[in-house]
């Protein structure tokens, strides 16, 4: 062939396969034993090829391969396939990073923020099946636990009923107020009151048609929150029997959204991830700095323990206490004060120590769990560590 001649590409060596390295010839044992690197995707390129090949020769290293395989799947935990519940703040923090927000959300709204966005996302694929799937709300009244049926549909009803306690506080309207006679700025009922009433009132029961208004109620509330700013998170929210400033009453709905998404998200057999820690951290505190008041009720209503000795103490000043340990990444220590709400805990009078996961702490605030039931390191005064515990069950209402 001269200079002047056309080169057949297909004439000679292929140019492509020019230094590959050879097939890996391989003997029967040494590919046996290259069976469980071969189901952990641990060979070379070379060694899954030989494996492989022989896998289509020999039936017996085949099923050898097949239970390797399924021992490798059983091994790896399944992912969920819900979204890390701090994404949603890490997204939203590094854009506020790049552009600030002329009105941010004051920081005592972001939980709330965050559980009721979480739970839509959970609620918009739902067909009519799962809005209309039974669930149980579950709660303590006195020492007694509580439950009562209802559906998605519901649990969603009852949301934008008592999240209503926080929108009259803001000024908003009430949303039962064709149903209760309430206006704007004049709250009605409590939290169970409302609830009973708006489904009471309702023709049919819910459907998912209720997902709309609470939504947009979700909205107006933060919207609300983020136009008034930081300085009215003292106003005063009712929630008939008792009240909690604006700060407080905010987080406490985030947990309320947060336990009910869970209970929904059971009733459709879906997993449903925590809050991000330091939502769930300032969830936590809220109950812990409840405590003393869900103590001092209890005693007032004769439920505290048999053979209690109360020791009276001045108001500011340090008495008796139990040391509240939560662990987990939202967890932290609290100082309870046993003896009076008014008083300060002190780890000089401290008389016992209780340690609980977080996540199970608010389990038993939430009524999901007896005072009996809840896994506690317990050290210390017997009766106040019952005493608090049944306290944070207390904590719990419809």
């Amino acid at each position: 062939m001269t200079d002047a001649d056309p080169v057949d590409p297909y004439d000679g060596d292929d140019p492509g396969t020019e230094g590959a390295p050879a097939a890996l010839r391989l003997e029967h044992p040494v590919l046996k034993a290259l069976l469980g690197a071969w189901a952990l995707a641990a060979c070379s390129a070379e060694e899954t090829a030989a494996v492989e090949d022989h896998l289509g020769d020999c039936g017996a290293c085949a099923d050898e391969a097949r239970r390797l395989r399924e021992a490798v799947g059983l091994l790896q935990r399944p992912d969920s396939l819900d979204l890390d519940p701090a994404l949603r703040t890490r997204v939203l923090e590094s854009c506020l990073d790049r552009r600030p927000p002329r009105i941010p959300v004051p920081d005592w709204a972001m939980s709330y923020d965050a559980e009721t966005a979480r739970l839509d996302a959970l609620l918009q694929d739902f067909g009519d099946a799962e809005w209309h799937a039974p669930v149980r709300l579950r709660w303590f009244r006195g020492a007694d636990a509580t439950s009562r049926r209802t559906t998605v549909a519901g649990v969603i009803a009852h949301l934008l009923a008592v999240d209503g306690l926080v929108a009259i506080a803001l000024g908003l309207d009430d949303p039962l107020g064709p149903v209760t006679g309430g206006t704007a700025g004049k709250p009605v009922g409590s939290p169970a009151e409302r609830t009973e009433a708006f489904w009471e009132a309702s023709h049919f029961p819910p459907t998912r048609s209720v997902r709309g208004p609470w939504r947009d109620q979700t909205h107006a509330v933060v919207r609300t929150a983020a136009f008034t700013g930081s300085g009215p998170g003292t106003m005063p929210v009712s929630y008939g029997d008792f009240e909690l400033p604006l700060r407080d009453a905010l987080v406490d709905r985030a947990f309320e959204c947060w336990v009910h998404a869970v209970d929904i998200a059971e009733a459709v057999d879906y997993p449903y991830e925590p809050p991000a820690p330091r939502h769930l951290r300032g969830m936590i505190d809220l109950a812990a700095r409840m405590l003393p008041g869900a103590l001092a009720e209890r005693r007032r209503a004769g439920l505290t323990s048999p053979g209690e000795t109360r020791h009276l103490v001045t108001a500011g000043h340090p008495g008796r206490s139990l040391r509240l340990e939560i662990e987990g990444l939202g967890g932290g220590e609290w100082l309870i004060p046993l003896d009076s709400p008014a008083a300060m805990g002190s780890a000089d009078h401290e008389v016992a120590h209780v340690a609980l996961d977080d996540v199970e702490f608010c389990r038993l605030a939430a009524g999901h769990v007896s005072p009996e039931e809840a896994a506690a390191g317990q050290v210390g005064d017997r009766t106040a560590i019952s005493d608090v515990l049944s306290a944070a069950a207390s904590l719990s209402r419809m």
